[in-house]
């Protein structure tokens, strides 16, 4: 009697393949969407987890204020603490000393709750003699390796010199450049570090230009090339593992290259600031006086779908916690004529109200 043979199909499941892992820093997302932190956990949390890896973010700067350069700053910072390389370009004559103004990560809520008291360590002083048997150094070094995902950063403490001095960090003076052909090279070049695949990525980039039409800017008058060099950086950060975040004035563009560049965004934002007194959003919204600005989100990267990203507001509000934290929050209504109740986010409309001032919901 012959033997059975076995049915063999060559379309079988791999099994064996586990995840790809990912470097520090990074976050799988769905639909195969790997995102990068932009340095501010409230913005994460908003975005739907971070910066979506070969994506274009571009933020729009208020002429009257830098709050733009909150942004930049921590996801400048939250790339060198991590590790990641970094391309920084700016109008200034020396770039690299903006390097100096990064902030530095806070103290976890673990690494308070270690911090001893010293009239509790006079009396423990027999206690102290074990601290060699539990290998404390040993542990220290285990919290120094550990990266979280997304910092918070203390504006007030710069960060430490060998976050700065590290050898991953390219910086760009675009001043006296006389064309863009410098930036898209070195862009290029550093972008080629990151090849996109679909097996595990080490490691992230990220590329952060400031003020990209600045008037000291030998090309500023040259909106077509500016054009151009965007819609290449798009195309070589689409193939990479890496994120570029773009800072303008949109004052300084003619208003049909701005809203072409609005359209080339993949995340776009604006921010503005509070103008001084003005009171009737200090009726109109509570905590007003802890605002500093505004932050409007005008656009979601939308990586590997189709689907729309639906936010529940478009507008939130800039503050400084303790004039140390970047925080984000939505903006609530005061309650109208005194009465009691809770306040809620309004990311619509403001309904019973007709003087909304300068801010548009």
């Amino acid at each position: 009697m012959a033997a059975a043979k076995t049915r063999t199909s060559t379309f079988s499941r791999n099994l064996s393949t586990a995840a790809p892992s990912h470097g520090p820093g990074l976050k799988c997302g769905p639909n195969g969407t790997v995102f990068l932190s932009s340095g501010i956990p409230d913005l994460d949390k908003i975005l739907g987890g971070g910066f979506p890896l070969g994506s274009l973010v571009m933020v729009m700067e208020d002429a009257e204020a830098p709050h733009h350069m909150l942004l930049l700053r921590n996801f400048m910072a939250q790339g060198l603490v991590l590790g990641q390389h970094l391309l920084y370009s700016s109008p200034a004559r020396d770039p690299r000393g903006f390097l100096g103004t990064l902030p530095s990560p806070a103290a976890s809520k673990d690494d308070k709750s270690r911090e001893r008291d010293p009239d509790q360590e006079k009396g423990l002083r027999i206690a102290w003699q074990y601290k060699k048997y539990f290998g404390e150094n040993q542990l220290d070094g285990q919290r120094d390796g550990k990266h979280e995902y997304s910092n918070e950063f203390d504006l007030r403490k710069p960060l430490e010199r060998h976050f700065i001095n590290g050898p991953h960090i390219d910086c760009v003076s675009i001043q006296d450049c006389p064309d863009l052909s410098t930036l898209r090279d070195r862009s290029a070049t550093f972008l080629s570090q990151f090849p996109r695949n679909d097996g595990s990525i080490s490691c992230a980039g990220r590329i952060a230009i400031q003020s990209f039409c600045a008037p000291q800017c030998a090309y500023s008058n040259m909106e077509w090339d500016m054009l151009s060099f965007i819609r290449s950086l798009k195309s070589m950060v689409r193939s990479s593992n890496s994120v570029a975040i773009i800072t303008f004035p949109p004052s300084l563009l003619s208003p049909s290259f701005c809203k072409r560049w609005q359209h080339m965004a993949d995340t776009l934002l604006s921010v503005k600031a509070i103008q001084d007194e003005d009171k009737e959003l200090a009726q109109l919204l509570t905590g007003y006086q802890d605002m500093v600005g505004f932050l409007n989100v005008h656009k979601v990267a939308r990586i590997n779908t189709q689907v729309p990203v639906i936010l529940e507001a478009t507008t939130f509000s800039i503050k400084l916690q303790k004039r140390r934290y970047l925080v984000l929050e939505c903006l609530n209504q005061a309650p109208v004529d005194g009465s009691s109740g809770t306040s809620y986010g309004t990311s619509g409309g403001c309904s019973s109200s007709s003087k909304t001032g300068n801010l548009d919901f």
